[in-house]
């Protein structure tokens, strides 16, 4: 590679446990105009990223698995060396809760990658035990990837979360507040969990009960509690104060969790509050799991209500 002719490229590279979507992720990419290589060896990244940018290509995905026989080490050096000749490289690492890695392997019938074979055709190791290893494995990775986790995702939510990913401008620091539902487990991918239990519930009042803390009346009920916006502030002032240090570390990507009882009024109206305060600091994300599954035309609602105003 010449310093004087920097890779003008965007290189998205997928990575992640087996069964945790990274097929649904790749096809998205396809679909929104990546050039795409799938299970791709490290060793070889560095190489076929450079040929395909220099001969055109720049949008490119790849993805990386177990069974590329991955030397993280080596992945890692190619990484920097492409972002130093001006690729702009971006690492999403997808996984899940292992009962769900388990549910999904069963229901699918397929063989994990890492379980292997013995001459007799029995497995060498159990499943469960395949994932651990795999996990194990791939955890270096997640220090410097945008890690999302799939569990519980319906495929049309993770295809929209990669799009997300893949339109976001480039940035040193990416954000990702996720609200999310405590009765429904704490994200695996969280960075930091926040728990808003404590504040005033919109739950009972029965006219906002069926609304979400995207919903305007829900927002000036919740606006309204001085808890809640102390909470907020509390939770700024904490990442402000510590955010530095993240980045002192080289980590590109954190994910702030938000969760309250259902996942439905408060953690997802402090999401968005924190979002929006933080949009001028970095590049933030917002998502809101409990909802995505459960009520996405209320998500959709938002976003049109949110580009109606910026149309006006």
């Amino acid at each position: 590679m010449s310093e004087s002719s920097p890779l003008q490229a965007q290189l998205i590279i997928v990575t992640g446990l087996s069964g945790s979507g990274k097929s649904i992720a790749i096809r998205q990419l396809e679909d929104s105009g990546y050039y795409c290589l799938d299970n791709l060896p490290a060793d070889f990244l560095e190489s076929v990223v450079t040929h395909l940018a220099m001969h055109g290509q720049q949008k490119l995905a790849v993805s990386i698995d177990a069974r590329s026989q991955l030397n993280l080490e080596t992945a890692r050096a190619a990484i920097e060396r492409l972002a130093k000749a001006g690729c702009d490289v971006r690492v999403l690492f997808l996984t899940a809760s292992t009962p769900e890695l388990v549910r999904r392997f069963s229901e699918t019938r397929r063989r994990h990658p890492l379980t292997g074979l013995q001459e007799n055709g029995s497995a060498d190791r159990t499943l469960n035990d395949a994932i651990c290893m795999e996990r194990e494995m791939l955890a270096p990775a997640t220090q410097y990837a945008h890690v999302i986790d799939t569990t519980g995702l319906l495929p049309n939510t993770l295809r929209d979360w990669v799009r997300g990913f893949a339109q976001a401008e480039q940035s040193m620091m990416t954000l990702a507040f996720e609200s999310f539902a405590f009765k429904n487990g704490i994200p695996v991918a969280a960075d930091l969990v926040f728990d808003v239990r404590n504040l005033p519930n919109p739950y009972y009042d029965p006219a906002l009960r069926p609304l979400t803390g995207l919903d305007q009346p829900v927002a000036d009920f919740l606006e309204k509690c001085p808890d809640v916006q102390e909470m907020i502030g509390d939770i700024e002032a904490f990442l402000t104060k510590w955010l530095p240090s993240y980045e002192a570390q080289n980590r590109h990507y954190l994910t702030i969790a938000i969760g309250c009882t259902g996942g439905q009024h408060r953690s997802v109206y402090v999401a968005n509050t924190l979002g929006e305060r933080f949009r001028s600091k970095a590049l933030t994300v917002v998502r809101h799991r409990n909802l995505a599954r459960k009520m996405p035309e209320a998500i959709e609602r938002y976003k049109a209500q949110q580009a109606a105003k910026k149309a006006g």
